[in-house]
């Protein structure tokens, strides 16, 4: 089974949740600085988000360079991580509406979690159905920052509940360690290509 129709309706979803993301953003309520001021929690959340989602994005892309065969059960792996994704801009209107309170934050941790999960479940996925791609298994390898991100994202759900913030500084966290590229998997693929 090719992977050209898995990539396209993949760029497909993110362009519609960042688009519904971006629709999600209200106007501020005064042309002033207050006003600006204002919406500022929400602004950030939006950018945390966007930060969040162009790291999935931009990750699945290189995964997906580097695979060479999928399965039924890579299409449903794809569509977890994307249904997860997909929820995304509900939390953050949850948020721009409740403010950085426990539960809305929560929640978007536990939308982050599965998210990541599901990548997680996508890449084990794509090395199960075509193993003697051994360049991407050894690309991914131990993946010490997607197990960073599922640890940072679990603790983060029940702290929201005592501060808000400090889960909004672990998300921040995370999203921070995924700014810094990945190289992992274009590295072994020049190897692979110069032997």
């Amino acid at each position: 089974m090719g992977k050209g129709r898995l990539e396209g309706f993949t760029d497909g979803v993110v362009a519609i949740v960042i688009t519904i993301m971006v629709l999600e953003l209200k106007l501020p309520p005064s042309p002033d600085v207050a006003g600006v001021l204002g919406i500022m929690p929400n602004f950030l959340i939006y950018a945390l988000s966007f930060a969040f989602i162009g790291s999935f994005w931009n990750n699945h892309h290189h995964l997906l360079q580097a695979t060479r065969q999928i399965n039924g059960t890579v299409l449903w792996a794809n569509l977890f991580l994307l249904f997860w994704l997909s929820l995304i801009p509900f939390v953050i209107r949850w948020i721009g509406e409740a403010g950085i309170s426990p539960l809305p934050i929560a929640a978007y941790g536990l939308v982050l979690l599965l998210s990541a999960g599901g990548y997680a479940w996508l890449e084990r996925s794509i090395i199960a159905v075509d193993p003697s791609n051994s360049v991407l298994a050894r690309a991914i390898g131990a993946d010490w920052k997607g197990w960073l991100s599922l640890f940072a994202y679990f603790a983060a759900i029940p702290l929201a509940l005592v501060s808000p913030w400090l889960s909004v500084a672990l998300y921040t966290g995370v999203a921070i360690v995924w700014l810094i590229p990945d190289r992992r998997i274009e590295a072994a693929l020049s190897i692979d290509a110069t032997k």
